[in-house]
């Protein structure tokens, strides 16, 4: 017989309170398993891994009904369990940075040393492309780039990431259900995507003055990037998620009027 829980132990072991649960079930999100007498809600074994779902899809910013879209897809519970795999082993990795930078500054001004910037923000992502944007659109698109994040509000900057994080989790859905790169989803993401690229000056994307052609090959380079690098890889689900990205932005940049 499958083990259930009760909601007051539910509550106890993920830290959601009895009204949270009641919440999720209430907009659809989260059904009971089970109602016993008085109301009591129970919950066995699938209902606890889609709460875990769902408690990790807020880890990554998104909105309770984003969150719903989401479940409601086709991908099966393996797929979307190991996409959360693989985006956690990567912030696991990207904490662990930081964790050891911090570390190694406080080890170093007990011993009343200057520490190294080298190692002071190791894992803090702000400047972790810097050579790469340098190489592939020069100075002042960096220069430009951090300018601007530098100087954006918290809110600002709280809602450019949660876009970020919202359309790596719609990316590795997509790919895990095999849908066409070049079909109308993929291709509606593609735009979304290039539109929260928009945000940033100093880019291609964010110059009114682009040519469709400079655009163009900013796409197809930064879609490259995406799976030689294995720091966006792990963002996209893997190689895989990475490779279908590549494949809905280039398609997209193949449709951009000529000059």
């Amino acid at each position: 017989m499958t083990q259930e829980r009760s909601i007051h132990e539910v509550s106890r072991l993920t830290g959601a309170t009895s009204r949270t649960l009641r919440h999720y079930d209430a907009v659809g999100l989260l059904p009971p398993s089970r109602v016993g007498p008085g109301g009591m809600r129970h919950y066995d074994a699938d209902a606890l891994v889609r709460l875990q779902r769902i408690l990790l899809l807020r880890e990554l910013g998104l909105s309770l009904p984003q969150i719903g879209d989401v479940l409601t897809r086709a991908t099966s519970e393996r797929d979307a369990l190991e996409g959360h795999l693989r985006w956690l082993e990567a912030e696991r990795d990207r904490l662990a940075r930081q964790i050891a930078s911090v570390e190694s500054t406080l080890q170093a001004r007990q011993r009343g040393e200057e520490p190294m910037a080298e190692q002071m923000f190791d894992g803090f992502d702000h400047t972790v492309y810097r050579k790469e944007v340098e190489e592939r659109w020069g100075r002042d698109a960096y220069a430009q780039s951090d300018r601007w994040w530098r100087e954006a509000g918290g809110e600002e900057k709280k809602e450019f990431q949660r876009e970020a994080a919202l359309l790596a989790a719609e990316w590795i859905d997509a790919a895990n259900r095999g849908i066409d790169a070049a079909g109308p989803d993929a291709q509606a993401l593609a735009v979304r995507h290039v539109r929260w690229l928009s945000q940033v000056p100093g880019t291609p994307a964010a110059r009114s003055d682009s040519d469709a052609g400079g655009l163009r090959a900013y796409l197809e380079g930064l879609a490259d990037l995406y799976v030689a690098d294995e720091r966006f890889g792990a963002t996209y689900g893997g190689a895989a998620g990475a490779a279908f990205v590549r494949a809905a932005l280039r398609f997209y940049a193949e449709t951009l009027p000529a000059e």
